[in-house]
């Protein structure tokens, strides 16, 4: 991937990841720019997909799949992950492990999801599962940067805090999960788009679109690959540390700006992390020389290859 954000770009990108819904004109009062300019450039960054806006409707089970698969086969099996409706990401890694994906369903499911449907993945050799016990981080909480503390102030709503991949407690009723579902295909759709396609109200989906972000049952993602900001290397971190210690590692992987993506785990590693950074040089002083490191009794690290999918979303084949 040779493009890169401009400047403009990634302040735009930066203002849509903490609030996927601000409006043009706001996000250019924040920025101090014109408001036909960043409509303008915001616009083409989500017409040409450099940046999506998409909710995801998270569920009361998540687990982590580290897959091993029959030789020439990884990338036949990343995609049969991705294309699974309850896969949230999908990418193929080096080391022992071909591909890890995270699938997100209703708990109720685990034993048919775990024991009957991933046995039967296409090119699947072996597969461990590491079920999610909390968020430290989710892509939704990722800010790569480029905008001041103040201006993320002024952006930031009720919602835009990354409260975790599990939904708060509450029944959806059926026109609750139609407006979700339109959300889910795209987190900017007007109040006016989703009276249309839901046969609701303006007035009616705007207090209940409000309403679902507010409550957690559909988190706002504004997703941006992480090269086309200068951060062309991601890894994997598998972490094994005592148990008084997830914890405190958990939190301090939260605050690095590197981080995507950090979970505590069910197994025989305890924190997971995305990490993205400009190069081999920066991964190894993550790894090796920062506070976290310091408290791990051991890090597994695996380069992404090619991520199929992120965020709900289905990417380029590659």
């Amino acid at each position: 991937m040779n493009r890169r954000l401009d400047g403009l770009e990634q302040r735009i990108a930066a203002a849509l990841q903490i609030d996927g819904r601000a409006s043009w004109r706001r996000i250019a009062t924040v920025l101090a720019e014109p408001e036909r300019t960043v409509a303008r450039r915001g616009n083409q960054l989500l017409a040409s997909g450099d940046v999506t806006v998409a909710g995801i409707l998270p569920q009361s089970a998540s687990t982590l799949l580290r897959v091993r698969c029959a030789p020439g086969t990884a990338r036949m099996t990343t995609e049969s992950l991705a294309q699974r409706a309850d896969c949230t990401f999908a990418y193929m890694t080096t080391g022992g492990t071909d591909c890890v994906a995270e699938l997100m369903f209703d708990a109720e499911r685990l034993p048919q999801v775990l024991g009957t449907e991933i046995p039967a993945t296409v090119g699947l050799r072996a597969a461990v599962s590491y079920p999610v016990l909390r968020y430290f981080r989710t892509i939704r909480g990722w800010r790569f940067g480029p905008l001041t503390t103040a201006q993320s102030d002024a952006l930031a709503r009720e919602y835009s805090a990354d409260r975790g991949g599990f939904p708060d407690q509450g029944e959806l009723t059926a026109q609750d999960l139609q407006i979700a579902g339109v959300l889910a295909e795209n987190g900017r759709a007007g109040f006016e788009e989703i009276a249309r396609r839901t046969g609701v109200s303006e007035s009616t989906a705007s207090r209940r679109t409000d309403w679902l972000l507010r409550r957690g049952h559909i988190h706002l993602r504004a997703l941006v690959e992480p090269a086309l900001v200068g951060l062309p290397v991601e890894a994997m971190l598998w972490i094994r540390s005592a148990p008084h210690r997830v914890d405190g590692i958990g939190r301090e992987l939260a605050g690095a700006r590197e981080v995507r993506y950090a979970a505590a785990l069910a197994g025989d590693h305890q924190i997971v992390a995305n990490v993205t950074v400009p190069d081999t040089a920066a991964l190894y002083r993550f790894v090796t020389d920062t506070p976290w490191a310091e408290q791990v009794d051991a890090v597994e690290t695996t380069l992404l290859l090619h991520a199929r999918k992120r965020g709900g979303r289905m990417l380029s084949a590659g």
